[in-house]
């Protein structure tokens, strides 16, 4: 059985999203789940999701006293704040009484408490992880890394994140031989000096696309700094719902598109859950010595089902042990 530690505190509707999140993803999936934060804050929560029977043995609150909030400096939250839900999910991870961390909380906060107490897995060298999000392309998915973990990086990072992208797309996606591009910008400094650093990796690396090709599916793993990367993954989010709604006036302006519209319904819907952060849930944190999924700090209680989900899966395909055995095959 798959051992969940939720920060119940993360998120702009804690404790209610998460708590209510961790209930459908035990009823759904039967993953034990270990709800981290204010206890009576958690078990208010718990007890508003009313009947909990075939669940309630798989649901445990875990308390801590301290919250790191949205607003907070992340470095200086996580020195004040030892006793945070944060840090009480990374050590459980961390002492084995968990397999896999989940927040919809503050991103730095996540990625300090992380690499604070899970260190780095061995043979990363670069100083930060990396979030990896799974994009929807027109040929399937392609893996964007980093979304939103490191607004500035150094070139040797941008290698790490190369080298950690093109390992997870063969885990996660299954490709043999992962193709990996830089996205193209306006070539800033760091870019141009990370490249040499890229080519010299044992990844096949194909050079520099643009945004367009991304959503094209025309390479596997795109590596990018985390401003430009969440520019980009929240830019998406505003297009497909602006589309949507467009498409929604569009078809309702008359009679005769309403009743077309009822009959492409079912695709539209479709089409919305393939691009829905919610149906993805979280991303994972590459790079730490453990399982550790960020998900968006809007969760709604689907979303977080679906980021205990993605970190469930993270544990079920070994992936920090796979990771750390295609370095070792790789020598680098």
């Amino acid at each position: 059985m798959v051992r969940i530690a939720l920060d119940a505190m993360g998120g702009d509707h804690a404790p209610a999203a998460p708590v209510a999140g961790a209930v459908r993803a035990a009823r759904a999936w039967g993953y034990e789940v270990q709800l981290v934060g204010r206890e009576a804050e958690v078990r208010t929560a718990l007890r508003q999701q009313g009947d909990l029977t075939g669940v309630e043995h798989l649901l445990h609150i875990v308390h801590a006293p301290e919250v790191i909030e949205m607003s907070e400096h992340p470095a200086a939250a996580v020195r004040s704040k030892r006793h945070s839900s944060m840090a009480a999910g990374v050590d459980l991870v961390k002492k084995g009484g968990a397999d896999a961390f989940v927040s919809a909380g503050n991103t730095g906060g996540v990625l300090a408490t992380a690499l604070l107490g899970l260190r780095r897995i061995e043979g990363i060298t670069s100083e930060r992880p990396a979030l990896a999000a799974q994009l929807p392309t027109l040929k399937g998915t392609s893996i964007m890394l980093d979304v939103g973990a490191n607004v500035d990086v150094k070139p040797e990072w941008l290698a790490q994140f190369a080298l950690m992208g093109s390992i997870y797309a063969e885990i996660a996606l299954g490709k043999q031989r992962p193709s990996v591009a830089t996205l193209e910008g306006k070539g800033n400094a760091t870019l141009v000096e990370a490249i040499p650093l890229i080519r010299a990796l044992p990844i096949h690396y194909v050079g520099n696309v643009e945004g367009k090709d991304v959503t094209a599916g025309a390479v596997d793993v795109v590596v990018v700094d985390g401003f430009a990367g969440n520019i980009f993954l929240k830019g998406g989010e505003g297009v497909v719902s602006t589309i949507t709604e467009m498409l929604r006036q569009e078809m309702t302006r008359n009679p005769l598109r309403a009743a077309l519209a009822l009959g492409l319904r079912p695709a539209f819907r479709a089409l919305r859950r393939r691009l829905s952060y919610e149906e993805y849930g979280g991303v994972p944190l590459l790079g730490v010595n453990g399982v550790c999924i960020v998900a968006h700090g809007r969760s709604t209680p689907y979303a977080i089902q679906n980021a205990i989900r993605a970190g469930a899966q993270c544990v079920e395909l070994r992936l920090i042990e796979r990771i750390r055995d295609r370095l070792a095959s790789l020598n680098v």
